[in-house]
């Protein structure tokens, strides 16, 4: 099991590529905290975990609270002793639109969830890996800002792109410390945020090389190799599983 008695924070894990990092996680014999607005969505994941023989716990909150972000790593070392992983993977598009139409409060909403989250996490991770020797921290970023820019998601593209930024600065500081830090880039993928329109569908899987969108549990396998001593190597990266949009031009 490629993450055997590993210590993993996990947000946005209520549903989509959270929820599904979090059962392969608990699979792979990760010990886990998560974290997501919804109380009761995460409730079902966390219950689902520990019927199934996982453990999980789970604690309800906003990402864009520091206070949050130290509550989800005193609860991981209340509860389990340590941590050792991170996935901080929630996020949002906002309301898209032009930049000279987008309203004030749409990009520091935008801004504030998808980068300054990353802030807050990084700030109470790095202390809690380093006094146990280390660890691994993965951030969900885009491809969105990062190879091509998509109309209407200037705030959003700003923030994943910033949120690489941060990455490379990270794993260069914390080297030594021997935690490793990494962005995640998914494709199109099947979550709520992509809405449920077949159209819409449609659209974004001609985005891709491979003509499809991907399936969460596809990003949390990604997110798995990252997170686990697999990716012993890798540090500073933003790793690109996006079926091919980035290089598609047809």
């Amino acid at each position: 099991m490629l993450l055997e008695n590993k210590i993993v924070i996990i947000t946005g894990a209520s549903s989509g590529i959270g929820a599904a990092a979090a059962k392969l996680f608990a699979n792979e014999g990760a010990k886990l905290v998560l974290g997501a607005r919804r109380s009761e969505l995460l409730e079902n994941v966390t219950d689902d975990i520990c019927g199934k023989g996982g453990e999980a716990v789970f604690l309800a909150g906003d990402v864009e609270d520091g206070h949050y972000a130290a509550e989800l790593v005193l609860l991981a070392e209340k509860t389990f002793g340590r941590l050792d992983g991170a996935f901080n993977n929630a996020g949002t598009t906002g309301d898209m639109g032009p930049i000279p139409d987008m309203a004030d409060d749409t990009w520091h909403k935008v801004i504030s969830v998808n980068l300054n989250s990353g802030f807050h996490a990084a700030k109470h991770q790095i202390p809690a890996m380093r006094k146990h020797g280390g660890g691994s921290i993965v951030f969900t970023s885009s491809f969105v800002g990062h190879t091509i820019g998509l109309p209407g998601m200037g705030a959003y593209a700003a923030a994943k792109a910033g949120l690489i930024g941060l990455t490379q600065v990270l794993a260069v500081e914390h080297g030594t410390d021997k935690i490793r830090v990494n962005a995640l880039l998914p494709g199109g993928t099947k979550t709520q945020m992509a809405g449920d329109h077949p159209g819409t569908h449609d659209w974004i899987s001609g985005l891709h090389a491979l003509k499809r969108m991907a399936d969460p549990s596809e990003i949390a396998q990604a997110a798995l190799f990252l997170i686990s001593d697999q990716a012993s190597f890798v540090t500073g990266s933003a790793m690109i599983a996006d079926g091919g949009n980035s290089i598609n031009k047809t």
